[in-house]
């Protein structure tokens, strides 16, 4: 085993990600425990050894209890790790914190942003966790398809946390010949990389269902990053932070991957049809549109100029025109690059 002394670990949500998670941990020798609050995954969990519904395909390990009881998979764990649907996350780990053990390490791996109240999982998690559980709680993202995972091939991802030893702890139990997790302690920069990406990521989609190539796309990424950067920094967060796997790597690989949730339905916008139609069509959660709205409503609070995000909350919330959205992005008024940089030759350069 490459991760440690085994473990009693407990996944908290068995979507594809939450799935995969455990199927790694398993891998790595610890004892794993998996919860859902659907009995439909967990029948078919424990009747074929597959998540039919989110990880169709994958065979996860015997040794990998499966339950629909929260205080079962939960009680007794030394690592906890939480990977609800952000929008759910407070009324799932509300729940779960009565029984998590004050000395169990939690993490958090899911990507988004609160939209009642604008927060990050991290805060989320810190306002239901005991005092000494939030402060080692760590945050593990970055680019990290859940099929390839459990596949088994070669992924990085970077593990947060304000605790150097709850992120050294984390890189070594999640640690693998196929996971390589780097170690970051900025938390708050590592949280906005991880939900942000995912708004690009409906916007590069957006652009690929209008018919548009790789040159748009590419100036999507590239702008997008820095409208995250932008924001980020605004906050707190540090800039190198976005110029890594949790910056610009997941956010390259949610605005190109096919297996792209995020990228699919702004595709599917792009294509003209309607949002309800979209969702209603889907068994996971696309974090990204919940996230747009709440992006949007801290860039007015930070005072940042965003305006893909502004464009695609444009088109969830008022039903805008995906090709005029990408229209009136290209006529807003010429700037230069890097922001901030003025003009060359006015400065004698």
């Amino acid at each position: 085993m490459t991760g440690g002394a085994p473990l009693d670990a407990a996944v908290i949500g068995a979507g594809s990600w939450g799935t995969a998670l455990a199927h790694l941990l398993s891998r790595n020798g610890h004892r794993v425990r998996l919860w859902s609050y659907e009995p439909r995954v967990v029948a078919e969990l424990r009747e074929s050894g597959e998540n039919r519904t989110y990880l169709p395909g994958i065979r996860i390990p015997d040794a990998v209890r499966v339950s629909g009881k929260l205080g079962e998979v939960v009680a007794g764990a030394r690592l906890v790790v939480s990977v609800s649907p952000a929008q759910f996350v407070a009324e799932v780990m509300r729940e779960a914190a009565r029984y998590i053990d004050p000395r169990a390490l939690v993490v958090s791996a899911s990507k988004g942003i609160e939209t009642s109240s604008l927060r990050r999982m991290d805060e989320v998690l810190r306002a239901v966790l005991p005092g000494e559980t939030g402060r080692r709680l760590t945050v593990l993202s970055g680019p990290s398809f859940a099929t390839e995972v459990a596949k088994g091939q070669p992924t990085a991802v970077v593990a947060a946390s304000e605790s150097r030893e709850a992120r050294l702890l984390v890189q070594r139990v999640f640690g693998s010949a196929s996971f390589r997790v780097y170690t970051n302690p900025d938390v708050l920069g590592v949280e906005l990389g991880g939900a942000l990406k995912n708004v690009i990521a409906l916007a590069a989609g957006v652009c690929a269902g209008l018919g548009f190539g790789h040159n748009t796309r590419t100036a999507v990424i590239t702008r997008g990053l820095a409208e995250i950067t932008r924001l980020g920094v605004a906050m707190g967060a540090a800039t190198s932070t976005f110029y890594g796997l949790a910056g610009i790597g997941d956010l390259v690989l949610t605005c190109t991957g096919e297996l792209s949730r995020n990228r699919t339905v702004g595709f599917r916008l792009g294509r003209g049809e309607a949002l309800r139609q979209i969702l209603g069509d889907m068994h996971a959660v696309a974090e990204g549109v919940a996230t747009t709205p709440a992006t949007h409503a801290l860039s007015r609070r930070y005072a940042v100029e965003m305006p893909i995000v502004g464009q695609m909350h444009a088109i969830l919330e008022e039903g805008k025109d995906p090709l005029a959205a990408v229209q009136e992005l290209m006529l807003r008024d010429p700037r230069p690059e890097p922001e901030g940089a003025g003009d060359a030759r006015a400065a004698g350069a």
